[in-house]
């Protein structure tokens, strides 16, 4: 990979909001309504700047110490947690997330939402819902159980929803499962009138994503270029 330019990086980010400005048109929703988290993952602080300096306020990181090394050099961002949230790991979110994703009712929930209760703090989380069954994540039938479970636990606040869904080779064959995720937000909406919040869609689908109502779309690769082979 070649070294990022501010000039490309800017230039990537402008066309990904005109994606959303015109998918947002097609259904009749506004683009302020939709929120870019800049899915940071191996990309330099320098290059994360750059989206901060441009209006993106949203930044997204997979592991515990690039949030923590990244949050330490770019201050004035909202920083959320889109990894695996790990029972060994996950405490450190509750000083370090303003936002965790990947939520599932468990041992590193328990760890975070004690961490935070700690720190004198409640941190938002959105569940993250698994359509394949063999990712982390609850499965549809179970989320009502988990939403439970989550809402009552003390030191988190349960905002809403979140699914990465099944690898497909087009992006329109990945809307099925951005409505679903909507339609599951909609089962709940009664009892959970607070959880507004649906991030799906990523770098391939974003556009379809917003189509069905995402407020949160995951991007890193049509940001920042492709990621190095690890």
């Amino acid at each position: 990979m070649g070294q990022r330019s501010k000039a490309t990086v800017l230039a990537n980010l402008d066309r990904i909001r005109e994606e959303i400005a015109g998918a947002c048109a097609r259904v009749g929703r506004e683009p302020a309504e939709v929120r870019v988290v800049a899915a940071g993952k191996t990309v330099e602080p320098t290059a994360l700047g750059w989206v901060l300096e441009a209006g993106v306020r949203d930044l997204g990181e997979n592991y515990v110490r690039e949030l923590q090394v990244k949050r330490a050099a770019l201050p004035g961002a909202t920083w959320h947690f889109i990894g695996t949230l790990q029972s060994h790991t996950a405490h450190h979110l509750a000083e370090l997330a303003d936002v965790v994703q990947t939520v599932v009712p468990g041992r590193a929930l328990r760890r975070l939402a004690r961490r935070a209760v700690a720190s004198g703090r409640t941190v938002p989380v959105l569940i993250e819902v698994d359509f394949t069954g063999a990712r982390t994540g609850v499965v549809p039938a179970d989320l009502a159980g988990a939403c439970d479970e989550v809402a009552s636990t003390e030191g988190v606040d349960l905002v809403g929803l979140m699914t990465l869904p099944p690898i497909t080779p087009a992006a329109e064959e990945a809307r099925p499962y951005f409505v679903q995720l909507r339609e599951l937000l909609r089962s709940v909406a009664s009892r959970f009138p607070h959880m507004r919040e649906l991030s799906m869609g990523m770098s391939l689908d974003y556009p379809v994503a917003v189509e069905e109502g995402a407020t949160m779309v995951r991007i890193g690769t049509a940001l920042f270029g492709e990621r190095p082979p690890t």
